[in-house]
């Protein structure tokens, strides 16, 4: 990868890497302004320590996000990104984990002693390992050094490190689950698809039968485990929460399972969109 992250392999300037470098570095200025402006509320640095950390994920769940869209949307060209946007999930948590170090004022043993001991900083702090693992061998030559097949074995960790992540994240929210429900059902859609794409034959898993009927499964699923969660955590009865999934109220807010449904039948879109694409490239050349 070129250190020049505007440029495209071949030294020239490109729109799209320049859009996803601006895009990467934006919510980290942002956050820091709020710091400096005294905007993050009477928890400073808790709050910089959680938008951070949120970023950090969404960045990986976008990394992941890359191939299978590159693929379904027939658009090669995306996969370029795919590096520079996990090399950012890996520095954000990094920032994430220096965050909560300066909040603790440095204390390197006490700050070792509640990583053992609380159970969801310990899975976090090994899921900062594997994408440090992952950040410090994505140039090009560690990927000589390593071999491209046993490199591509090393990053397919990126998959169980985005779970442990998500575990973290619900862990750490107490009030509030509904972004980390979110995300886990677009994680679920991510790991599932992966598996889907090995099974069917000949590019199937990216025609628009599949990926809608598929989608709409991950969407009951999504919807599924949010009321199971809430009915072991806070002993509502599941029924309750999927009357709200099926209400669509946009005064008591849309939950979790329609954005996952959003987002499949985006990539639904994109297959289509990729289709046209290629039957127009197809039709000049003839």
């Amino acid at each position: 990868m070129t250190w020049r992250l505007w440029r495209d392999r071949a030294g020239r300037f490109s729109w799209m890497l320049t859009v996803v470098l601006v895009g990467l570095c934006l919510p980290l200025l942002l956050t820091s302004a709020d710091a400096v402006m005294d905007r993050l509320g009477p928890r400073p640095y808790s709050a910089f320590i959680h938008q951070v950390g949120l970023w950090a994920f969404r960045f990986l769940v976008l990394s992941l996000l890359v191939t299978p869209l590159a693929r379904i949307a027939r658009w090669p060209a995306l996969m370029t990104a795919r590096r520079r946007i996990g090399v950012a999930a890996c520095l954000y948590a990094v920032v994430h984990l220096a965050g909560y170090a300066a909040d603790q004022s440095l204390d390197l043993p006490h700050i070792a002693a509640e990583i053992a001991r609380r159970v969801y900083l310990t899975i976090g702090f090994v899921a900062l390992l594997g994408l440090v693992a992952l950040g410090v061998t994505s140039t090009d030559g560690m990927i000589r050094r390593l071999g491209g097949p046993r490199w591509r074995r090393l990053h397919t960790l990126a998959y169980p490190i985005a779970v442990l992540a998500v575990i973290h994240y619900f862990m750490q929210e107490k009030a509030d689950v509904t972004e980390p429900t979110l995300m886990a059902g677009w994680l679920a859609w991510l790991l599932g698809y992966r598996l889907l794409n090995r099974a069917l034959p000949d590019g199937q898993a990216r025609s628009v039968p599949v990926l809608l009927g598929y989608s709409v499964l991950v969407a009951m699923a999504t919807a599924g485990a949010e009321a199971l969660g809430f009915w072991a955590v806070r002993h509502l009865p599941p029924d309750l929460i999927l009357q709200a999934n099926l209400s669509f109220d946009l005064d008591v807010g849309i939950r979790p399972a329609w954005y996952v449904l959003a987002g499949g039948l985006g990539m639904t879109l994109a297959a289509v969109a990729g289709d046209a694409k290629q039957r127009a490239r197809r039709l000049a050349r003839a």
